[in-house]
Formats: structure tokens, C-alpha cells, sequence
């Protein structure tokens, strides 16, 4: 099967239904796997999808700032993923990022 762009912005919009509403205490708890932050795992996502477009654009892979607010997390990979979208990437890329998204979310 082939990863289309909208498969993935559903993806994406699903994860940011999850977890958009969450308090500061929501994010800074540990997932599933006790060793990252819900923030941090959503902003290791958030450097994913912006390291896959650098390499559709190529251009150089630069980190995602961490912003002080974890609020500001779904708004920042929405907008990567957009950023992604717009580059036009292959199948593969799509694939590999929904596999991000699908692994963040069940990393939360």
C-alpha cells in the first residue's frame, strides 16, 4: 500500500486531537516505555518530520528548537508535517513519517 500525503496530515491530526488539550503536568509525565517525556517523544517527532523534509529539499538537518512551552508541540509538528507536504516527497518518506507519527503516538 502507498502512503499518501493525506493519510498522513489525518495522522497527524489525530495525534494533535490526542494531545492538544494536555496540561504542562500531562506532557512532562514519562510514556509507556518510562524513559522519555510525552514531551520529549512528541518533539522527537517534531525533529523526525523536519530531518525527512531536509532530506526532500536538501537541505541541511538542523535541530527543532525546544520551545519553553510544551504547549506549543502540536502546533510545531503540525506545521513541520504541512512543511513536509509541500516538499512533495516520495512514497517512502511519506511512509517513513507516518511510521514516526504512528510510533509517537504509541510511545504517549
Amino acid at each position: 500500500m502507498t502512503v499518501g500525503d493525506g493519510q498522513l496530515v489525518r495522522a497527524v491530526d489525530r495525534l494533535v486531537d490526542h494531545v492538544g488539550h494536555w496540561t504542562p503536568a500531562r506532557w512532562a509525565q514519562t510514556g509507556p516505555s518510562g524513559t522519555r517525556s510525552r514531551a520529549e517523544v512528541v518533539h522527537a517527532l517534531a525533529q523526525r518530520l523536519a530531518d525527512l523534509e531536509a532530506g526532500v529539499t536538501c537541505r541541511p538537518v538542523r535541530p527543532v528548537p525546544r520551545l519553553a512551552n510544551d504547549l506549543a508541540l502540536p502546533d510545531q509538528v503540525r506545521v513541520l508535517t504541512l512543511d513536509l507536504v509541500v516538499a512533495e516527497p516520495g512514497p517512502a518518506v511519506l511512509a517513513a513519517a507516518l511510521d514516526a507519527v504512528t510510533q509517537a503516538r504509541a510511545e504517549l
